[in-house]
């Protein structure tokens, strides 16, 4: 070929790769989706995986009851980060996807639906539609969860309303109540007044109220303790927010240790805790008062007051949970009403007296002396209060009210506020079998993350009361106890229970409601007490939190290839009291320990504003909108971004700054696709101790790198990686090795050392590059692994070595590795000078200048000897060196010497040394002879 004819510009090395710049990325994900499913990816990934240890992430089951919400997805995100992580580091990690699919709430949606057909409907009809609502949308949180590209049994997920489960549910119950940890009671338990039913812990949410606070006085009817008293009006003083349970009132509770004095107010006697006198006279606006005595509280026990309104006597008693932050240090005690009250009225043998009907309503009810004023009755307990403060006002014992703004349990489903009102219920007793103390020593051995969890659950443990397992509705796991017809002895016959369970496990929970009793029971039955063969069924079901809590019993198990105890659970910090709490007791109860070995927790999804997400505030962002607009990598990425542990924030905003880190990361691997066109690794490759010094520099950056993710990774610090990964994507390659590499891989011969030790480097970089990211942008080095030409997929690969790559650098050639660090600060210096004269217009473009670069001490002989290498560095077309005076490096710009080379754009003196190449310099022309003669 005649060299005058030759196309300069076809003589470079131009990138070539079919890998788009542009990702369109909610177009392309889900065909890739459609490519996983036709090839079994999750399949593909167990089999690759297959013989070595397993790491066990247990899903905590999401309510099927609408489209999944950002905290959701992000939980679910961050579980796949876990699970792909795990599993690149060598593990076996099967993932078994769950929902949760009883419970009020959906109850709740098929009441709403049926409307006044359910009055006509029996239970397993209305149980029915339930289910068919549960499965409506555990179909579609399915879809929506393989969107974000989280791998998993997404064929064959565990359901808490499939037969077995069911079952699994029934058999824990049965072996908890065979294990003589159950038990009911008449207890006050959280009471929702709209749902009609008993609620967990985990099922009441604290809001602010505004609550009426009254100071009440009841009369002292006993003998006075002191001499001091007798002969005067002695009474009691108690302060409360709950008007409406003093018609519930059986005892007044004093503190045995505290000071208490008679403060006499114009002729009538207050007994007040002495600490609490000076707040009660402002309260109750006394001008004047004067203490008539003090004595110690333990001299009230067994006094006797009257109740102000009803022909009933109220006892004078101790309790420690008397405190004096509030009210008069005499407590009200309504034992049909308050924890606290319940408990201290079981030590003195109080009734459990409450008046309130399932609807919230006063009633006339039996156990306690006095009939309630016809007023009360049928009203409502928020009806109840001005009417109870207007009786007390009327009969004189009102010593003040006023209104108070104070935090107060509501249920979690419809945000009202709940009461505590007695019932019978079924319970699971903490210090039965010495439960409570044995789950407070499991905490001790699970790795919470982070490290408060220990003190936090370990405290709710410590404190909670008895679990009550009871709820008062149709679509749950029914509790399986029968009856006798006659004496209403529980049947608790195991073999009997344990053929119920068999039941539930071919036909679901729902035949107990499709049978009678004395089918279920079968023929043979008799009450152990009165020798009846007659039963009937409890008609309540167990509390959601005891079925999504029994889960590590229905799903770790061999049949699904997992193991007991789970490796992790994960999930919001609400499951403290939630899913962690239920799950560890199940699991002390029934296996003796923590059914994980660790546990933690992410935190909640806010605004940009660090406001709650809420339709109603026009200020939540859906993952279906995000994934639509962007792609579910994005999401992926805004997971990876953010410590998990802290709350974390979503607007369009940050969704835009994600958006430009995504375009960047996408170019990383773009760059040394497009260059790695004509390398084939097997024949090209150079060994790593021929490699130039920059280039073996940034593969030992790049072995720093690996080495400190997987650290990461192992410690689920996601941020940390995102961050890592992107920094070196962004500063040691975009804007250092990369730029620097340019000249190279475009102007050099294609075959030349330069070249193929360029490309060598790029391709290490990208291969542990693909892998290192794969976690976390799971569609991205998807397509990137089958942009290289690579078998398989990346998700059945390992993460990198650390020593992958810089196998073959030798030690001396480490140590040399620190000169770089040193010239890249001097580069900066460089570079900044550079923009000066670019924005000054001195020069256009960094080629088109020659810098002088003077330093002094250690730092002249270190650039000296790398003179040959700190035109590329700097990407200048000359540097010429001085030594210098001061401490730091001076950078001056001049224009470059010589003409501008028609092909790399350098400036050089050598421009047309070669006859046959008038406008290119000399390298250039050696690069274009061996390209034509090849």
């Amino acid at each position: 070929m005649d060299p005058q004819s030759v196309d300069l510009k076809k003589t470079l090395n131009l990138m070539r790769t079919d890998f788009p710049m542009k990702a369109n990325l909610p177009q392309t994900e889900p065909k890739t989706l459609e490519r996983w499913q036709r090839e079994d990816i999750y399949g593909r990934i167990r089999r690759a995986r297959q013989g070595q240890p397993a790491y066990i992430l247990h899903d905590g089951p999401p309510y099927a009851n609408g489209d999944i919400h950002l905290g959701t997805a992000f939980n679910k995100v961050l579980k796949d980060f876990v699970l792909k992580s795990k599993c690149m580091a060598g593990f076996d990690t099967p993932y078994v996807p769950g929902w949760d699919c009883h419970g009020l709430p959906i109850e709740l949606k098929v009441d709403n639906q049926l409307g006044s057909r359910k009055a006509k409907m029996s239970p397993a009809e209305i149980r029915a539609e339930c289910r068919k609502y549960a499965e409506k949308y555990v179909e579609i949180q399915r879809r929506e969860f393989m969107r974000l590209g989280v791998f998993g049994r997404w064929e064959d997920p565990y359901l808490t309303m499939s037969a077995q489960y069911e079952a699994a549910i029934a058999r824990a119950f049965v072996d908890f109540l065979d294990r003589g940890y159950v038990y009911k009671g008449l207890k006050p338990v959280h009471w929702c007044l709209r749902d009609r039913t008993a609620l967990a812990e985990a099922e009441v949410e604290y809001e602010n109220h505004t609550s009426p606070s009254i100071w009440v006085r009841f009369a002292l009817k006993s003998e006075p303790w002191s001499p001091a008293l007798v002969g005067r009006k002695v009474y009691a003083l108690i302060w409360t927010t709950t008007p409406w349970t003093i018609p519930a009132n059986m005892a007044i509770a004093f503190h045995p240790d505290f000071e208490y004095v008679a403060v006499d107010v114009a002729g009538d006697v207050y007994i007040v805790a002495e600490d609490r006198v000076e707040a009660t006279a402002q309260s109750c606006k006394w001008a004047e008062y004067e203490i008539r005595d003090h004595f110690e509280g333990r001299w009230l026990d067994g006094q006797v007051f009257r109740h102000p309104f009803l022909e009933r006597d109220s006892r004078g008693i101790l309790g420690d949970h008397v405190t004096l932050e509030q009210g008069t240090g005499a407590v009200h005690t309504a034992p049909g009403h308050g924890q606290e009250d319940y408990e201290i009225g079981l030590q003195y043998g109080i009734p459990i007296y409450c008046p309130v009907n399932e609807a919230g309503r006063f009633y006339h009810a039996e156990g306690a002396d006095g009939r309630l004023p016809g007023e009360l009755i049928g009203k409502t307990v928020w009806e109840a209060n001005p009417i109870v403060i207007e009786i007390l006002r009327s009969r004189g014992a009102l010593l003040a009210t006023e209104k108070i703004d104070h935090s107060y349990p509501h249920c979690w489903r419809c945000h009202n506020p709940t009461i505590f009102r007695a019932t019978e219920q079924w319970f699971i007793g903490m210090d039965r079998n010495g439960l409570r103390e044995k789950t407070l020593a499991a905490i001790k051995n699970v790795h919470w993350m982070p490290e408060w969890g220990d003190e936090r659950m370990s405290n709710m443990i410590a404190t909670r009361p008895d679990w009550c397992i009871s709820r008062q509705r149709v679509w749950g796991v029914p509790i399986t106890v029968f009856y006798c017809a006659q004496c209403r002895e529980p049947l608790k016959d195991r073999k009997i229970l344990d053929r119920i369970v068999d039941l539930f496990e071919q036909h679901t929970a729902d035949v107990w409601y499709e049978k009678s009793a004395a089918e279920l029971v079968g023929p043979g039955a008799q009450c152990a007490k009165c020798g009846s063969s007659e039963f009937t069924k409890e008609s309540d079901i167990l509390d959601v939190w005891f079925d999504s809590g029994s889960s590590h019993l229905a799903v770790l198990k061999d049949s699904n290839g997992l193991s007991w105890p789970a490796d992790l659970y994960l999930e919001g910090g609400d499951q403290y009291r939630g899913w962690f709490h239920s799950s560890l007791l199940v699991g002390v109860g029934l296996k003796g320990g923590a059914p994980y070995r660790a546990c933690a927790t992410n935190g909640w999804a806010l605004d940009g504003e660090g406001r709650a997400m809420h339709k109603s505030l026009g200020n939540a962002i859906e993952p279906e909108e995000v994934i639509k607009r962007y792609g579910a990598e994005v999401l992926r990425l805004w997971a990876a971004s953010v410590e998990f542990n802290e709350d974390v924030r979503m607007s369009e905003t940050i969704l835009a700054r994600l958006i430009e880190a995504y375009r960047k990361l996408r170019n990383t691997f773009r760059y040394p696709l497009g260059n790695l066109w004509d390398f084939d690794a097997q024949r090209d490759a150079v060994p790593a101790d021929r490699l130039p010094e920059i280039d073996q520099w940034i593969l030992l950056r790049a072995e720093d790198l690996v080495m400190r993710c997987r650290a990461w990774y192992a410690e689920f610090a996601f941020h940390k990686v995102y961050r890592a990964v992107y920094d070196f994507a962004t500063v040691d390659l975009s804007a250092v090795y990369f730029d620097v590499l340019k000249d190279r891989l475009y102007t050099a011969a294609p075959k030349s050392h330069t070249r193929r030790s360029a490309q060598t480097v790029l391709r290490r970089l990208l291969y542990a590059l693909v892998r290192l990211c794969a976690p976390i942008l799971a569609f991205t080095t998807d397509e990137v692994w089958r942009h290289m030409g690579l078998d398989g997929t990346v998700h059945t690969a390992l993460l990198p070595e650390p020593s992958e790559l810089t196998t073959g650098i030798p030690d001396e050639q480490r140590k040399r590795a620190e000169n770089w660090d040193r010239l890249m600060q001097v580069r900066q210096d460089v570079l900044k000078s550079l923009e000066i004269a670019r924005q000054e217009k001195f020069i256009g473009a960094p080629l088109e200048a020659r810098v002088r670069v003077s330093a002094n001490g250690d730092l002249y002989p270190l650039l000296n000897a790398y003179a040959d290498e700190l035109p590329a560095l700097f990407i200048v077309s000359q540097v010429e060196l001085s030594p210098g005076a001061g401490d730091t490096v001076q950078v001056k710009v001049e224009r470059a010497a010589g003409c501008k080379c028609e092909r790399c754009w350098k400036y050089k003196t050598d421009i047309g040394s070669h006859p046959a190449y008038p406008t290119i310099c000399t390298s250039c022309a050696e690069a274009v002879e061996e390209i034509l003669h090849a």
